[in-house]
């Protein structure tokens, strides 16, 4: 079988896309290249898939794609120069995928005004495709975090290093914040949450103790943002793995997430190192199954399988 060729796989249902969010702690972990790679995949199946390059410090999702970064980008629409993204949204050399580019001359300026953030984020939603993959930017800014929270999947990847490690609960103390301080809270609350916030303050010291501590002073609150929590299933990855102590993180990661942030972070699989899609980066090949070793692509199989699996089981297709 052609690797183009799309395996026997149900298309997501109709009613918008279903939106996969892929972020992370900090840069050089492979993010895009996974970004790139689900997208791809889902557009193997036969499902109309659109990847958006959303790393407004340094885009190159056209790079992993074997593209040259087009004329018009995602700046055109963030400087209201485009009027929607789908007129921004280029054809790419995988059938059944489209790009919406990265902006141009963004780096060391690249952070979105809140209401080019509100805009952007509700285009997304309207998208014209089954699956929509956004590749967020590195670190815990709210252009990267209000994206990851808005996605029906968000996808944390991290690698087996301490630093990354480090970064990625990071991620998740922040992106758990943001998503209970985007919720209609009571002025205690809020200032609760402010006081946990405030290094050194005598609030709570995890998010889990956080939780605890409302749901004392404000009973009501508290279950109501209990619920708001339990909604938050972020997915991990991890990406460069070579050894069963790397494969092993995934289960420590997602054991520690429920001990400290009391989050539901889920193991959604792994990517091992491949030397053959390192080399195909590193010459600027498209991260396509021609240019990846067996092992990545039976990764990258069971990964989307088990990510549109997902999706059903939970209710978002």
């Amino acid at each position: 079988m052609s690797p183009w060729e799309p395996p026997s796989s149900p298309a997501p249902a109709a009613g918008g896309p279903l939106l996969v969010a892929v972020g992370g702690g900090k840069g050089g972990i492979g993010k895009s290249v996974l970004a790139a790679l689900l997208a791809i995949e889902c557009a193997r199946r036969g499902l109309q898939t659109i990847l958006l390059d959303c790393d407004f410090g340094g885009p190159n999702l056209h790079s992993l794609l074997g593209m040259s970064l087009p004329r018009e980008t995602l700046s055109e629409f963030v400087s209201r120069r485009a009027d929607s993204l789908a007129a921004l949204a280029v054809p790419t050399p995988v059938p059944r995928l489209t790009l919406v580019p990265g902006p141009r001359g963004t780096a060391g300026d690249a952070s979105l005004l809140h209401q080019q953030r509100v805009r952007l984020k509700r285009a997304v939603g309207t998208l014209q495709a089954q699956v929509a993959v956004l590749d967020l930017g590195a670190g815990t800014h709210y252009d990267v975090v209000d994206f990851f929270l808005l996605a029906a999947h968000g996808v944390l990847v991290v690698t087996p290093e301490a630093l990354s490690v480090e970064n990625a609960y990071r991620f998740l103390k922040v992106a758990f914040l943001r998503r209970i301080r985007n919720a209609e809270l009571s002025g205690d609350v809020e200032e609760l949450l402010q006081e946990a916030a405030r290094e050194g303050g005598s609030g709570a010291r995890t998010p889990a103790e956080l939780m605890a501590h409302i749901n004392r002073e404000a009973p009501v609150a508290g279950q109501v943002l209990t619920r708001l929590v339990e909604t938050f299933r972020p997915l991990l990855v991890v990406n460069q793995v070579r050894t069963t102590q790397d494969l092993a993180l995934a289960d420590s990661m997602c054991q520690a997430a429920r001990r400290l942030f009391g989050v539901a972070l889920e193991p959604l699989g792994a990517l091992h190192h491949c030397d053959t899609l390192a080399r195909a980066v590193r010459a600027r090949l498209p991260v396509i199954p021609e240019n990846l070793g067996v092992e990545a692509v039976t990764d990258l199989g069971r990964l989307v399988t088990r990510l549109l699996g997902l999706a059903v089981v939970r209710g978002t297709r």
